[in-house]
């Protein structure tokens, strides 16, 4: 994916962010017009005449009016009247730099410099890293709303004079707050926003040539896959995430999504040989400074996807172990839960093991308590209480209160 300059750039100033913002995404013109299509309240013409259009927007020959100017803010994530000024607003106006009468010399020098300070960048890293801590436990639309808003900073550096390393330092910074962005809508049951998403954080790690957002991009889609029951998409989407990342943090959590896929299909050896080469690559690591990052796999969080494997297989004894060691490290001291989602599916592990063993009752508490919190995920959620579901519609059909659980489990849909 290649961001443009703006360099002899003189197309209106709307239509050169239209296209810096739809490159800062890894779009095509047709995912843009795909993206307008989506936020559209009623019938808009084909897409191939859409993209007719938006190429002559894009190229500044024709301006859009006014029922497309709000779909294209909407689709960038921000309001028409900022990304289409009204006469006499110079917010959006950049200094154009001369590309005439200039030597190798100066040339180079112009690659070296910068009007981006260094704290700039840090305070955007700073801000980034919150974000991505503030993932278990903020609610999940705000949380889509501020990453929307830093998102648009970041690229909106794009459009300044940067250093190679800077460059390559804000695409890794939009990649991973694309990242963020895309587990959060589908957290909210967005899927094809955040198919779209993880897209575009891809092409942004491979033009960064980060190694992080990469991996990550391709655990987000054995995410995707294993709670949408393609397994085997599962571990195709771990073995080229595994093939870019190399020993990092991500490496443990596509095995450990590898695991998961292989106890699903039903095939233990495979599935302990997953979990074993992800603990081995968390040995070698340091310990992680922030543990609420979401993307960093603390130590924990490896006794999660365990939990769920071997509830999986039947073994109750190892799941109950674990989901007890999930709850507790995934809750303060003071009793506050610090996991919320971890916590649910552990409850929901728990809950399983009591049905097994004839307590209904307790099974039914637990799995009221998993759905009732705030802050969820959805696909994930709806994948590990599928099985509760099953197990109390077999065992206890007659039984009032998994009748009254299961009525409750029907409204707890994407």
């Amino acid at each position: 994916m290649g961001i443009e300059g703006t360099q002899g750039d003189d197309r209106p100033v709307w239509a050169r962010r239209m296209r810096a913002e739809r490159q800062a995404r890894g779009w095509s013109q047709t995912d843009a017009v795909r993206a307008l299509e989506g936020h559209a309240d009623k019938s808009t013409p084909s897409t191939s005449s859409l993209l007719r259009n938006w190429k002559r927007w894009e190229g500044g020959e024709a301006e859009p009016d006014d029922f497309y100017k709000p779909l294209i803010a909407k689709a960038f994530g921000t309001v028409s009247a900022a990304f289409f000024p009204r006469p006499g607003n110079r917010s959006g106006d950049i200094e154009l730099l001369s590309g005439t009468g200039m030597d190798t010399l100066e040339l180079v020098s112009r690659l070296r410099t910068s009007d981006v300070s260094p704290a700039t960048l840090e305070a955007l890293r700073i801000t980034a890293d919150r974000l991505c801590s503030e993932y278990p436990y903020m609610d999940p639309q705000q949380l889509a709303i501020e990453g929307h808003a830093w998102l648009r900073r970041i690229c909106s550096l794009l459009d300044r004079r940067l250093t190679l390393l800077q460059h390559q330092e804000v695409l890794s910074l939009a990649g991973t707050v694309s990242l963020l962005i895309g587990c959060v809508e589908y957290d909210m049951g967005q899927r094809h926003k955040a198919r779209s998403t993880r897209r575009a954080a891809l092409s942004l790690g491979e033009e960064a040539g980060d190694a992080d957002v990469m991996g990550w991009a391709h655990e987000m889609a054995a995410w995707f896959a294993i709670t949408q029951g393609d397994y085997r998409g599962v571990i195709a989407a771990a073995n080229a995430g595994e093939f870019v990342a190399g020993r990092r943090s991500v490496t443990a959590q596509l095995a450990a999504q590898k695991a998961k896929a292989w106890a699903r299909i039903g095939d233990r050896r495979e599935m302990e040989k997953s979990l074993d080469q992800g603990r081995e690559v968390l040995e070698t690591l340091p310990y992680p400074e922030d543990l609420d990052h979401h993307f960093v796999v603390d130590p924990s969080k490896f006794d999660f996807y365990a939990m769920d494997c071997y509830r999986l297989f039947g073994d109750n004894d190892r799941a109950r172990v674990y989901a007890a060691e999930v709850i507790r490290s995934s809750t303060d001291l003071d009793g506050t839960p610090r996991k919320p989602m971890r916590i649910a599916e552990a409850k929901i592990t728990l809950g399983v093991v009591s049905a097994r063993e004839g307590d209904v009752e307790q099974a039914v508490a637990l799995g009221r308590s998993a759905i009732s919190g705030e802050r969820k995920s959805l696909p994930s959620l709806l994948m590990v209480s599928g099985e509760l579901r099953n197990i109390l519609t077999e065992k206890y059909p007659s039984e009032p209160q998994a009748a009254g659980f299961l009525e409750e489990l029907q409204g707890l849909t994407l």
